[in-house]
């Protein structure tokens, strides 16, 4: 039984002689298996022959000019609205990061005025400033 077809080039020839060599090692060991499981050995080879991907070549038309053999498709250069329009995400994540630090230095700077006026306007001991846990209280009870 031959289940080998056609090399598709994408093989080299050491490794198509590699495979020929070990199929028929296997076939010349499979004549010593009873033919039951022979049968079941035909039937999965087969079933694997038919799920194999099978590769596809397509050929894309060539546009040539008329003279000099030029493509048609890129003989112009990119105007200003192609240029800009790849260059408009990368302006649009600069644009991005700097909002987004801008509005973090925002809410830590009201972070810490909220601090100030605790501290300011609490009525606590001298003592207190000096509580490695102030800074902590000041939290729990602006969360209140």
């Amino acid at each position: 039984m031959n289940i080998f077809s056609e090399p598709t080039g994408q093989a080299s020839q050491s490794e198509v002689r590699f495979g020929a060599r070990i199929a028929a090692r296997l076939e010349q060991s499979s004549q010593d298996l009873p033919h039951r499981i022979s049968e079941r050995l035909r039937a999965s080879r087969m079933q694997a022959l038919s799920s194999r991907r099978v590769l596809e070549t397509h050929v894309a038309p060539v546009l040539a000019a008329a003279q000099g053999g030029v493509s048609a498709m890129g003989s112009q250069a990119p105007g200003f609205w192609s240029r800009a329009s790849a260059w408009l995400p990368l302006f649009a994540l600069v644009l991005g990061l700097v909002a987004i630090g801008v509005m973090q230095d925002q809410e830590r700077a009201f972070e810490l005025a909220e601090i100030d006026a605790e501290l300011l306007t609490a009525d606590l001991p001298p003592s207190a400033y000096t509580d490695p846990g102030f800074l902590q209280f000041l939290k729990k009870t602006a969360q209140e």
